[in-house]
């Protein structure tokens, strides 16, 4: 049982009134981010068919929840994310350069591993926004980045106004640093034990470059070849001191090129999902030069309303023995 339960734990909120801050907090951040980004909200489907190629393959092992539809007969998988359908959907819906949207995704994650941040059910705000090819450059993923970050800061002022026991903890600015800078001062720790010290060190970081071999030969992260630019990605990491670890509440990046796309498909050996509608649209040049992310929902507000787990702002599923434990914690599952 990957379970954390804070010692003398009492929420901050009650039921009730962690249901009225959760919609404060969504609404408010939803609001702010679109602002920040010049994002427009899109309806997105919950379901794509496994040929259109444009499921989010995460770490290329997850298995997609499947079912067949009684009136087509085909065979549909629920979602892992958008993270391709929004590029498409960019061109579809006729948006410019400097123009974006953004989607409640709802997803299902059968084979997560639940702990306190992690939920088969998966709640997240997927934004992407199209980009001129000049800026195609870590200077650019920069600016986006600090953009959310402030979004972010703005959204923790507003729950401290609202509930004055609640006390701001993120620093005032985020720390930009590489999975290679990671690798090279802690050759000795896991991944996750790099990004819990330097969560801890700064307050708030954005890891770059996921994906991609690091000097030991191993990556820091799985992620899929045909989404993020391995080299312009990352993700922002706050340190929760609830819960005394590292909390990912945004996976982002530039999106691949056909360049780019070609290189890391060949790295996976997965070179045949060129033949993919979206994948062979995006080499042929038709799809447009995009910048995107997810921005996770629940995790935010587990954040910002000092929970400590994440069956306090969703409902989902949990083993029948973390239920018990929760109870006995003090720990009000949903």
């Amino acid at each position: 049982m990957n379970l954390i339960i804070p010692k003398d734990y009492n929420p901050v909120l009650d039921l009730r009134d962690t249901e009225i801050a959760i919609k404060l907090v969504k609404d408010f951040f939803e609001q702010e981010l679109a602002k920040a980004l010049n994002l427009t909200r899109v309806s997105a489907p919950i379901m794509v068919t496994p040929e259109s190629g444009l499921n989010d393959n995460l770490n290329g092992v997850e298995r997609p929840v499947s079912f067949d539809v009684l009136e087509t007969g085909a065979t549909v998988e629920i979602v892992h994310s958008l993270a391709k359908w929004k590029r498409q959907a960019l061109k579809t819906y006729g948006f410019s350069v400097g123009e974006g949207l953004y989607t409640d995704m709802n997803a299902i994650r059968r084979d997560e591993i639940t702990d306190n941040i992690h939920s088969i059910f998966v709640d997240q705000w997927d934004w992407e926004r199209i980009m001129a090819p000049s800026e195609r450059n870590e200077q650019f993923l920069r600016d986006i980045v600090n953009r959310i970050y402030l979004t972010l800061r703005k959204t923790e002022g507003f729950v401290c106004a609202h509930y004055p026991h609640i006390k701001p903890e993120l620093p005032d600015a985020i720390t930009f640093v590489t999975t290679q800078q990671l690798e090279d001062d802690y050759p000795d720790k896991t991944p996750k034990e790099r990004e819990y010290i330097a969560a801890k060190k700064y307050g708030a970081v954005f890891l770059m470059q996921v994906g991609g071999a690091l000097r030991s030969g191993q990556p820091h992260d799985g992620r899929a070849p045909d989404y993020d630019d391995w080299n312009l990605n990352g993700d922002i990491l706050l340190y929760d001191p609830l819960l005394d670890i590292s909390l990912e509440v945004s996976s982002m990046g530039i999106r691949v090129d056909p360049d780019t796309l070609r290189k890391q498909l060949k790295i996976r050996g997965c070179e045949e999902r060129a033949e993919l509608p979206f994948q062979k649209a995006l080499l042929a040049g038709e799809l447009p030069q995009t910048i995107g992310g997810g921005i996770g929902q629940s995790r935010m507000c587990v954040y910002f309303l000092r929970k400590a787990h994440v069956g306090e702002v969703q409902a989902s599923m949990w083993p029948e023995e973390v239920v018990k434990a929760c109870r006995n914690g003090n720990i009000p599952l949903l």
